[in-house]
């Protein structure tokens, strides 16, 4: 049996499904990732949150980053990967999808906002560090560009930062918690296009498992989990999951 077949066997055996996300399925869309030669964080450094909140400098490098479209996190489009993730939530084979990526590419491909779990945020929109109050991307970019105004909240003069999680900013409680929830409520935990090793997120296949799931690896690169897996795929992740979509709904 191919390993393309294993999964589809895993999934549709399972009770409840959660897919858990990282880098590699966004750069099938050409979004890069953080870490790999020609990187994000390769190519420049990293602000980190208490930079951004000590340095009115290193807000307006911040705001200059997101409104240059340098970092390439936005304005991609889903790819088949996404969209076979789409089809199977909507179905009701995938529970939840967690993910360690900031583009939105899940919630565009259609799946419920409501089932998305952003462990590191989402970059294609802002909010106010203070008072939490949500502010639109292209709002702000007329008052940066238009009148050189470092972005502050409209409702109470705070401090306003992309709502994705930077280096030293604490995780977010209730994703971190639907999380934990998620994964110790499946029984078939699939991580697609993570390389495993950012902490905490790369603890929920670890507790999946622990808590008797099987475990699903799909990534182009070996992950030190592997040795974990029930079924590990090195191969691309639109191909594999629009396979597993399409087998899944002709078995009905």
């Amino acid at each position: 049996m191919s390993s393309v077949a294993q999964l589809t066997r895993l999934m549709d055996e399972a009770r409840r499904v959660v897919v858990f996300t990282g880098a590699g399925i966004s750069t099938e869309s050409g979004i890069p990732d953080f870490r790999s030669p020609g990187g994000v964080w390769s190519r420049m450094r990293p602000i980190t949150y208490d930079e951004f909140v000590a340095s009115e400098a290193m807000r307006r490098e911040s705001w200059n980053r997101v409104f240059s479209g340098v970092t390439k996190w936005v304005g991609a489009k889903p790819n088949a990967g996404h969209l076979a993730v789409a089809s199977l939530v909507v179905a009701g084979k995938v529970a939840s999808v967690i993910t360690q990526n900031v583009d939105n590419l899940h919630q565009d491909s259609g799946v419920p906002g409501e089932q998305v779990i952003e462990l590191h945020g989402n970059a294609t929109y802002a909010h106010c560090l203070d008072c939490g109050l949500r502010h639109e991307l292209h709002v702000l970019k007329q008052s940066f560009l238009g009148r050189d105004e470092i972005p502050a909240c409209r409702g109470c003069s705070g401090l306003v930062k992309t709502a994705t999680i930077s280096f030293g900013q604490p995780m977010p409680r209730e994703a971190m918690a639907r999380a934990q929830a998620e994964t110790l409520a499946c029984d078939l935990f699939v991580v697609l296009g993570s390389s495993l090793t950012v902490y905490p997120a790369a603890g929920f296949p670890l507790a999946a498992k622990r808590n008797g799931a099987r475990l699903a690896i799909v990534n182009r690169e070996p992950t030190e989990q592997d040795g974990l897996a029930d079924v590990i795929i090195h191969e691309g992740i639109g191909a594999v999951m629009a396979a597993v979509a399409a087998a899944l709904e002709a078995a009905g």
